[in-house]
Formats: structure tokens, sequence, C-alpha cells
């Protein structure tokens, strides 16, 4: 695993994760990539309309200002994708 790699599931492990949490979802990082990430957020999350909201205010801010060409993906939904890891 690259040090990029390491440091952006650092972030959201430690910063995201919570964030979510304590707002009743569930943040899983489907891939990572040193360039990419795909996350899936459930749980209160699941189809939630406020999901753009926590993208612009919550996931991006973070994960664009420590790596700013980071291409982020973000799906939701109570199906989770095969071999997601749960944070």
């Amino acid at each position: 695993m690259g040090s990029a790699e390491a440091a952006i599931r650092e972030l959201i492990r430690d910063v995201l994760g919570p964030l979510v949490r304590a707002d009743g979802g569930e943040l899983h990082v489907v891939s990572v990539a040193e360039r990419s990430i795909a996350l899936h957020l459930s749980g209160r999350f699941s189809g939630c309309p406020g999901n753009t909201l926590a993208r612009r205010r919550v996931i991006e801010p973070p994960l664009l200002k420590r790596f700013p060409d980071l291409k982020i993906e973000i799906t939701s939904g109570p199906r989770v994708p095969e071999d997601a890891e749960c944070v």
C-alpha cells in the first residue's frame, strides 16, 4: 500500500467515519488508489436526499484539502458493495 493510499485510509478512519457514524450512518471503503477512492454510505444515509450535502460539506472538503487531485466516487443505499470495508 502506497503512502498516499495509507494516508487516505487514515483520514477516512479517524475523521470521516466518526462524523458519519455520529449522524446515524455507516461509511464503507469500496476501493482506494493513489488518485481515486470509492465510498458507500448506508445506514441512515441509505438513499437519503441529504447525501449531496454530506458529500459536499463533510466528506469531500477534508479529502480534497489534503489530496486535491483525488477522484471521489460515492454511492449510497442499503445494499453494500461486496468486499467494502466498514469504517
